[in-house]
């Protein structure tokens, strides 16, 4: 993906709004929009927003779960099953 491609300034986007979002979905890129020559926002199909979150939702728990290991909130296969028995057998 080529950002430089994907840059327009406001005034295109309000000239070629059913054009753009035609484009954002078949592409699937995202599309930067300028005002006063400065990048303001980005906008994209929902289908890549979606799939942006999916990522960044598997990223906070990977990100959790690493953190947990250097904290040493960790427990063997074992150690978890035994755990599980115990609370099923108090909740009885």
């Amino acid at each position: 993906m080529k950002l430089s491609s994907q840059i327009k300034p406001i005034s295109y986007l309000k000239a070629h709004a059913s054009e753009l979002i035609r484009k954002l979905s078949e592409q699937q890129e995202p599309l930067i929009i300028t005002q006063n020559g400065e990048a303001k926002v980005v906008i994209q199909d929902i289908k890549s927003y979606e799939r942006q979150q999916e990522t960044m939702a598997l990223l906070k728990i990977l990100a959790l779960g690493n953190r947990q290991i250097e904290e040493g909130k960790v427990r063997t296969v074992s150690g978890a099953i035994q755990a599980i028995r115990e609370h099923r057998k108090h909740r009885r």
